[in-house]
């Protein structure tokens, strides 16, 4: 028997979104989209002077699926370094695409039950892609 798509982990942390609301003055923003279902989700960070993000804003347009992956990474965003965050991308995507273990992002295990549904796959991403994105460009403007 397989676990539902949408469990009630997966659509209280879809309704529980943290930092749900964008930034007034990133100094790192980036959008993602998915081409097979429109969400979108848009990421803005600050980051403090050692590259690691000190402040984050998210809108995010997405199915619940892409709502939840977005609520872990705003939980724990905060105090990663960009690389940090292209690390957490990668192992989505790893994950995703069956090529490595769960993501070691916490509570990422609740997502198990997309795994089976590929089309899915793009939305879950989307949040870690973005936040990624922001923060390395948020590195790259900030002096070393």
């Amino acid at each position: 028997m397989t676990a539902p798509l949408y469990n009630t982990e997966i659509l209280r942390l879809a309704a529980t979104i943290p930092h749900h609301a964008r930034l007034p003055d990133p100094m790192g923003s980036a959008e993602k989209r998915s081409p097979i279902c429109g969400s979108r989700v848009t990421v803005d960070v600050a980051v403090d002077s050692a590259g690691r993000v000190s402040d984050l804003g998210m809108l995010v347009r997405a199915c619940a699926l892409g709502q939840a992956s977005a609520s872990l990474l705003g939980a724990e965003a905060i105090g990663k370094s960009a690389d940090e965050l292209a690390a957490a991308r990668d192992a989505v995507a790893a994950w995703l695409a069956g090529e490595g273990p769960v993501p070691d992002w916490p509570g990422f295990e609740v997502l198990t039950p997309v795994l089976p549904h590929s089309a899915r796959h793009a939305s879950i991403r989307l949040a870690f892609e973005a936040a990624a994105d922001a923060a390395h460009g948020a590195t790259a403007k900030t002096p070393a």
